[in-house]
């Protein structure tokens, strides 16, 4: 994998450049760090005017999930790295782009292919590596989807194989929830007709983000792995809504979930920020999912870590040094639209600044939805409790209203 041994300017012909595959508002954090290091972003997504488009220094819309499209794009961007930021891709193309060598695809083109959807990352560390998950089975129809339910049986969650922040997620808790299950599954995913999961209930604790950081040691010039300190979040229908960080837990629960992590990436290679997801009860540890990426929970980072998530994807990607050093306790909690608007405002920002040791991040999205996350308020204190309330009230202080 490419290590530059030199950044250029931007917008001249020796610029190193970077093409994102998604440009929400962890695509724009991206962007930013890349851009503080001098690199030549590019964002692309499938609407205008999303968050990193409005940061980049070139911005393109486009239909990523086609493969003529997504070739055309790098063959005219040129860019050194393409990092995907959403699932939904043309993952047959970054394959063939990576192995012509037209750029390097991160963390890897075959990680790419396997995360983007439930059902090829599950095979992997539940079936090759072993790890020790929920039970689940998969299925691409409706009597394939009740014979599922019927072997895992009740309670438990179905998604769809290839969503994101929740979508089309549910619980069944009985026979009478397969119905409205089945069609929110079905509706709620990123690619029409695809295939569902059905999940057992794992009976956990806790859940955890372990963001897991792929690179090179400088000092050996060898590949190694760095964990941030755990991320604990709070979930509202497969939605985060608040993370914390450090989640408290025992040094063997720490351990075992470390040792997950670093088989997952291992085995998908490559360099970069990986969200390893887990389920965590006294020391036992579930797998549950990877991004191969930064992570909506990893937000807090923007407040408790020396370098941010999004810093050390950049660095990670760069073959720059890498800092997980945690500086404080601290929170982060979702401001949502609350409801549909196009260009809608905000107000309450003083507010919630005033907020002991807060920050907001407004992400700037074009249009709101009840459900849509807006922005993010995150917040330290000397504790991970204090962080939570005061992260807490600084989102409440956010209100989000339709223009004029």
């Amino acid at each position: 994998m490419l290590i530059p041994a030199a950044i250029g300017t931007p917008r001249t012909e020796g610029a190193l450049r970077v093409l994102l595959l998604g440009s929400g508002e962890l695509g724009k954090e991206v962007a930013i760090a890349f851009q503080r290091l001098g690199v030549e972003v590019h964002a692309a997504d499938r609407y205008p005017q999303a968050p990193a488009h409005q940061v980049a220094h070139a911005w393109y819309e486009l239909d990523m999930t086609d493969p003529a499209a997504v070739r055309e794009l790098v063959e005219r961007v040129r860019p050194d790295f393409v990092v995907p930021e959403i699932e939904a891709l043309a993952t047959d193309a970054l394959g063939e782009i990576a192995e012509a060598g037209a750029a390097t695809v991160v963390p890897t083109a075959r990680a790419v292919a396997l995360t983007m959807n439930r059902e090829g990352i599950r095979r992997l560390a539940a079936e090759e590596l072993g790890l020790p998950t929920s039970r689940y089975r998969f299925a691409g129809d409706r009597a394939e989807f009740e014979a599922a339910v019927a072997d895992i049986g009740f309670p438990c969650v179905v998604k769809p194989v290839m969503s994101s922040s929740g979508k089309g997620q549910s619980t069944l808790r009985s026979a009478a929830d397969v119905d409205a299950a089945w069609a929110h599954a079905i509706g709620g995913g990123r690619v029409a007709g695809q295939r569902v999961i059905v999940e057992g209930f794992v009976d956990f604790e806790y859940e955890i983000t372990l963001l897991t950081v792929r690179s090179v040691d400088p000092s050996t010039g060898e590949p190694a792995t760095w964990f941030c300190e755990p991320i604990g979040h709070r979930q509202d229908e497969g939605d985060y809504v608040e993370s914390w960080q450090p989640m408290p837990m025992s040094q063997v629960a720490l351990d075992n979930a470390r040792s997950v992590a670093a088989r997952v990436t291992g085995a998908l290679g490559g360099r970069g920020v990986f969200g390893v997801e887990l389920f965590v009860r006294g020391d036992d540890v579930w797998f549950s999912e990877v991004s191969p990426r930064p992570h909506d929970t990893g937000l807090v980072t923007m407040g408790t870590q020396r370098c941010s998530e999004f810093e050390l994807h950049a660095r990670a990607i760069l073959g720059l040094p890498v800092d997980v050093t945690l500086t404080s306790p601290g929170a982060s909690a979702v401001i949502y639209g609350g409801l549909d608007a196009t260009a809608p405002e905000y107000s309450g920002l003083a507010a919630a600044l005033a907020v002991p040791e807060s920050q907001v991040r407004l992400f700037g999205k074009p249009e709101a939805h009840p459900r849509r996350r807006m922005g993010v308020a995150v917040a330290t204190a000397e504790d991970v409790d204090e962080a939570r309330r005061r992260a807490a009230a600084a989102a409440a202080a956010v209100r989000v209203s339709a223009r004029g």
